[in-house]
């Protein structure tokens, strides 16, 4: 089970840590956050180090679509509602900015990168007006389409002209080498600004934590704040291609993208933990849609997803000076990775950034979901049954589709012999 990316990735592995280092800032996970927190710093001339417990790009971020695009479903007219428009055209503005930095990196670095439109769709004609009504007031002309060119059932679609897509690992791979990057270099335990490793200690003034789910608990309460969320990916050659990016705005619809002469349908999504369709509702509508097409491969993603759908990025929490955080990207991984580095590089060298207010982690989060997780949270832990995750306890369950332990609280993964696969938690199953 690799994704596209993966399969046809080439170029070497980075050095691995040897021995006790110092530097200025320290980034934990070599993802594209990660990636692109160290390329800037780079550039603004500061000393970093970069380190993964894997391959570059190995985690989330191989298993990503890989769209870049400042349209993330109908945020819009829910950003408007709960914080105003001055907010949401900052979102909007974050993001823009964020696409036109991958466009200037894609022309420097061989990754495949094409511009593309993209359009959300939806079956309710209302949350479509709602959502073209959003990005009015906030200056953005949007383009409405009433037929999609798919087969799903469309009132209408919203489209940003002119976003874009690549190919992520080749996008990484492309400006790694000139990065101080230690890979194979797992980070175990954070005292205070040493980061502990089985290769030797990395003292730091300042710590960026880029591991798609922060893995302190006892500041910030991440793990109250967010959930993770699983969806699936089939690659397919069919008999047509389509030249524009299309998502659907429910959680439970369908996503699709063009690449090469394949096409990406995604679906089938599920918190982690629970069940869901997973790749045989997408194989059973390629069926029935796609009737000459042969899959190419198939593979999974998992997402952070936030209370107010806006990432988390800035300092890890109130009473955490010096120590910052990258999370919550809520499927739109890309973007939020280019904001999260643009915002983090400013505030590691002291400058305002704009938009910071914006993805503030430490802003009000009393919404309804935080009761659901704690419920959930509460309700595993008194389920008398094993495996438990090693991240706070929580009973796993078993995924039969993907043949994982997963979390149901807080969404650490585990393969079918108790290794660890996706954080929060720290430590294998004990055997």
């Amino acid at each position: 089970m690799k994704s596209v990316w993966s399969m046809s990735r080439q170029g070497s592995e980075a050095k691995q840590l040897d021995g006790n280092v110092t530097t200025d800032v320290l980034i934990i996970g070599a993802g594209m956050a990660g990636i692109l927190c160290a390329y800037f710093l780079k550039e603004r001339g500061i000393n970093y180090i970069l380190v993964d417990g894997g391959r570059a790009g190995d985690g989330i971020t191989c298993n990503t679509t890989a769209k870049i695009t400042a349209q993330h479903s109908f945020i819009y007219q829910e950003i408007v509602k709960s914080y105003g428009v001055a907010k949401a055209e900052m979102y909007l503005k974050a993001n823009m900015e964020a696409l036109d930095k991958y466009l200037e990196l894609g022309q420097k670095v061989d990754c495949n990168m094409e511009k593309a439109d993209s359009y959300v769709y939806s079956s309710d004609m209302h949350k479509v007006d709602n959502e073209i009504k959003a990005l009015l007031r906030i200056g953005y002309k949007t383009k409405f389409i009433e037929k999609v060119p798919l087969p799903v059932t469309a009132a209408g679609a919203v489209g940003f002209e002119g976003q874009a897509h690549f190919n992520p690992l080749m996008f990484i791979d492309g400006i790694k080498d000139e990065l101080n990057l230690y890979e194979n270099t797992y980070v175990k335990e954070l005292d205070g600004r040493r980061a502990i490793t089985d290769k030797g200690v990395i003292s730091a003034a300042k710590i960026i934590i880029a591991t798609h789910f922060p893995f302190i608990n006892r500041h910030g309460f991440y793990f109250m704040k967010m959930y993770q969320h699983r969806s699936y990916v089939v690659a397919i050659k069919p008999d047509y291609n389509i030249d524009a990016m299309y998502v659907d705005e429910n959680d439970k619809g369908m996503s699709f993208r063009q690449y090469e002469d394949m096409l990406f349908v995604g679906g089938g999504g599920h918190k982690t933990g629970k069940l869901g369709g997973g790749w045989q509702e997408l194989r059973q509508f390629i069926k029935r849609n796609y009737h000459d097409s042969h899959e190419i491969c198939h593979w999974a993603a998992q997402d952070c997803m936030t209370l107010d759908k806006i990432p988390y990025i800035g300092e890890y929490s109130n009473g955490t000076a010096g120590l910052y955080v990258a999370t919550g990207f809520n499927k739109w991984g890309m973007t939020s990775s280019m904001v999260s580095a643009m915002i983090l590089a400013d505030m590691i060298e002291g400058k305002e950034n704009d938009y910071a207010k914006v993805f503030d982690p430490s802003r009000s989060m009393l919404k309804p979901q935080i009761l659901a997780n704690l419920g959930s949270t509460v309700k595993n832990l008194i389920t008398p049954t094993s495996p438990r995750c090693t991240h706070l306890g929580c009973a796993l369950k078993w995924n039969k589709q993907e043949r994982t332990w997963d979390c149901p609280c807080h969404g650490s993964r585990y393969d079918e012999n108790g290794n660890i696969i996706d954080n929060p938690a720290m430590r294998d199953l004990k055997k």
